[in-house]
């Protein structure tokens, strides 16, 4: 029977600087999209797909995530005394039965590489996704780790959701070469981190979503310092490509950039548009700003 992934890591230690002064004293994954932070987003895509068990890589700054995902029963009787039904649901379905967290610090920080292998304790074993809240995908009907995830049953190795982007983008991202399969799904011949638009191998980017291997740990205790002196998860991917098979998946969904600021602010206008609450009296005030009457 082919193994299912139902272990997460949530790599949460970063700084957040981009966004300061806002994340002096809450973490960027916090940040709210409407009425949901990041981090919400990204464990309830998690969820989505099957996964039970998750694992937040965190910094001694991410207090407010474990709170978030822990009982607030204070609240809750306020809000139960109150008659306030619907926002008490709210709040207790913040994290679903049969699903539960692991917070491991991060002594340092040096980098996604090392966040990931600070998990291997708990993940063991076993094949796992890691997730970066900073990436948020809009998917539609069909979450993007669940398109992973149904993948991997069939191909049972490593794989990384990749999306186009501009070639003068690539060195912001890594970036991988494939040979395809079909149109979205392609085996990874090459992955470099930040290349050079002239030296990169495609224009095919890698975001944050990934399902890994236990090798992937071994791989990682023997990465040394990459770019940014970080201990980079491409070169150890890099590295897996001479031992196994990597995938790539070009998603279907919108990813949204929430680790710059116009990125976030327009993943808020998009979200805020399919909003049932005000959807409706969201886009009549932006006809109204955009279109003012003379």
């Amino acid at each position: 029977m082919a193994t299912k992934i139902k272990t997460a890591v949530f790599p949460v230690a970063g700084m957040g600087t981009r966004f300061l002064p806002a994340t002096k004293a809450n973490p960027k994954e916090m940040l709210a999209v409407v009425d949901k932070p990041l981090i919400q987003y990204a464990v309830e895509e998690a969820i989505a797909a099957g996964v039970t068990e998750l694992v937040f890589v965190t910094s001694s700054s991410k207090r407010a995530i474990e709170d978030h995902f822990d009982r607030n029963f204070e609240l809750e009787n306020t809000l139960a005394k109150r008659g306030k039904d619907k926002l008490l649901s709210i709040v207790r379905d913040v994290l679903p039965n049969g699903v539960h967290c692991v917070y491991i610090r991060q002594p340092e920080a040096l980098g996604l590489g090392h966040a990931v292998l600070c998990a291997k304790n708990v993940v063991g074993d076993n094949p796992f996704a890691v997730i970066l809240a900073d990436d948020l995908i809009d998917d539609g009907e069909r979450g993007c780790l669940a398109q992973m995830t149904d993948l991997y049953q069939d191909y049972q190795c490593s794989m990384i959701g990749v999306e186009k982007v501009p070639p003068e983008d690539t060195d912001k991202y890594g970036v991988v070469k494939v040979d395809p399969k079909t149109d979205r799904i392609g085996k990874i011949s090459e992955i470099v981190e930040k290349p050079h638009p002239d030296d990169a191998p495609s224009n095919l980017a890698v975001v944050g979503r990934y399902i890994l291997t236990p090798r992937i740990f071994e791989l990682l205790e023997k990465t040394g310092e990459g770019a940014g002196g970080e201990i980079q998860l491409t070169d150890a991917i890099a590295s897996l490509l001479k031992y196994e098979h990597v995938m790539a998946l070009e998603f279907e969904g919108n990813r949204h950039d929430c680790g710059s600021k116009l990125g976030y602010l327009i993943a808020t206008v998009e979200f805020a548009l399919k909003h049932p609450e005000f959807k409706e009296d969201f886009l009549d005030y932006l006809r109204g700003y955009c279109l003012p009457s003379k």
